[in-house]
């Protein structure tokens, strides 16, 4: 979803103070506010609680449902106290029917019985593929810039997962910071490189290499469209064109390269859109139509 300027300041401060000490712990989420007169009676209850069980790996974060409209209403808060246990971004169970010290606990033991809870002092291990879902739904939308910058956030979080180094090469050549795009391939450990999203991200980063001016590109269009037969023409346009986020165009003119004569320079035209393929992502619904269109002219 798109989220406004002071939503986003909310999900991030959400994100620092509340679901990154879930990765490791189990998050005691309460929800309050200052005219609430069961909360004030209740927060003593899980100050003491939250002390009792630190040795344990659990810890108690507060949201005031006043400052944080956006936060209380994405978890559906209607009354208050709301209680929550949080782990690894997720809620895990409902705490607010247990108001008693022995029920918390109760509750909280058969949860710390089933959960991977680190030791106080543990590396957190991060999970942030509901940060990664939400940067890709921002990515989709067009706004590259705003995903290269969530993106990043998330390969700061979690320096070795790779969908995080991906969606941020991605973002960087649908801005066409494909020098930047580079870099960050570059300054990759190598073992990582060889992940399939990563692998993806660079033949994506490939592909992005053969973009031109608006000048050339409609040079490279006008001489593909005077000789159809001209296969290095075809191909040279289908890159541009590509490059230039025309997808219609450049599979257009590639599965006419191929219907023509498949076996041209060793199948270029067929591994330059199974390129293409590799780059937006065997899923995409674009790529299952397109791949549909090469099965009918490859098999009849």
């Amino acid at each position: 979803m798109s989220l406004s300027i002071d939503e986003q300041k909310a999900v991030d401060r959400f994100r620092e103070t509340i679901v990154e000490p879930s990765m490791t712990k189990l998050v005691v989420l309460d929800f309050w506010a200052e005219w609430c007169g069961p909360c004030k009676a209740l927060t003593p209850l899980l100050e003491k609680i939250a002390a009792d069980y630190a040795d344990k790996g659990v810890v108690l974060a507060k949201v005031n449902v006043d400052e944080e409209q956006f936060i209380a209403a994405q978890f559906q808060v209607r009354s208050i106290p709301t209680v929550y246990a949080m782990f690894q971004g997720q809620p895990v169970a409902d705490l607010t029917n247990a108001r008693t010290e022995s029920q918390l606990k109760q509750m909280l033991d058969q949860l710390l019985e089933k959960l991977p809870i680190d030791p106080p002092g543990a590396e957190p291990q991060q999970d942030v593929t509901q940060f990664i879902t939400m940067a890709e739904q921002v990515l989709d939308e067009g706004d590259a810039e705003r995903a290269a910058s969530m993106f990043s956030q998330v390969a700061e979080m979690a320096p070795d997962n790779a969908a995080s180094h991906a969606g941020l090469i991605r973002a960087l050549v649908a801005l066409g910071e494909t020098q930047e795009a580079e870099g960050v391939l570059a300054g990759l450990d190598p073992a990582l490189r060889d992940d399939p999203l990563l692998l993806a991200a660079a033949t994506a980063l490939a592909l992005a290499s053969t973009a031109v001016d608006e000048g050339e590109l409609q040079a490279l269009r006008a001489a593909a469209a005077a000789a159809p037969a001209n296969m290095d023409a075809q191909l040279q346009f289908a890159g541009a064109a590509y490059a230039a986020h025309l997808r219609d165009e450049a599979a257009d003119t590639l599965l006419a390269m191929i219907e023509s004569d498949r076996d041209w320079s060793e199948g270029a035209a067929k591994a330059k859109l199974l390129q293409i393929f590799e780059a937006v992502g065997l899923e995409d619904p674009w790529v299952v139509a397109t791949r549909r269109r090469l099965s009918k002219i490859l098999f009849g």
